[in-house]
């Protein structure tokens, strides 16, 4: 029986790469997977991520996790709205698939959307995925760029805590300069 598992990526440009959905055996779905991890957007990879989703027997959760790893390529292709279309597919299959959610929030992300980003970044991050600092500094640029500098710098933070070994988000940290606020009468 093939069983889907989650694999995060962590290699960072201004904004978060996405998070890349497993197949387990030796089937196109795995070689979708295979190429998202790779971010090898060639005409092979994509005819692996679209045979994959022509297979009748293909189980329910594969069928997600494909439609996600297909998005990550389409995404890297600068093709937000064809991927934003695969992330909700898989959405629709399983709702309850967080790189789905996250992977969609980067995409309204890139394509300028910065509050619907945010918005379903946070519905990923609700649900737990593999692989939560990507969430969160993905959720950090969104805040940062609707003038959310305080949520910013915390999901910035957030995600430097979870990734500790990820120095991403400490580059990020260091743009910012904390101010201590003055009460009145102090």
């Amino acid at each position: 029986m093939k069983t889907a598992a989650i694999l995060c990526l962590l290699t960072m440009s201004s904004i978060a790469a996405p998070a890349s959905a497993s197949i387990i055996g030796m089937t196109r779905a795995r070689s979708c997977f295979e190429a998202a991890v790779a971010r090898s957007s060639g005409r092979n990879a994509m005819r692996d991520c679209n045979s994959a989703l022509e297979e009748d027997g293909l189980p329910l959760r594969d069928r997600a996790a494909t439609l996600v790893n297909r998005g990550i390529l389409l995404m890297q292709a600068k093709k937000l709205d064809e991927a934003i279309a695969d992330y909700d597919a898989a959405i629709l299959i399983q709702p309850a698939t967080a790189e789905a959610w996250v992977n969609k929030g980067i995409a309204l992300l890139r394509a300028g959307r910065e509050a619907e980003a945010a918005d379903i970044i946070s519905q990923g991050i609700e649900l737990g995925p593999i692989n939560p600092a990507i969430a969160h500094y993905s959720r950090a640029f969104a805040y940062e760029a609707m003038g959310k500098v305080r949520e910013a710098y915390e999901d910035f933070g957030r995600a430097a805590s979870l990734a500790p070994d990820w120095s991403e988000p400490y580059e990020q940290l260091r743009r910012f300069k904390t101010v201590r606020s003055k009460t009145a009468g102090v």
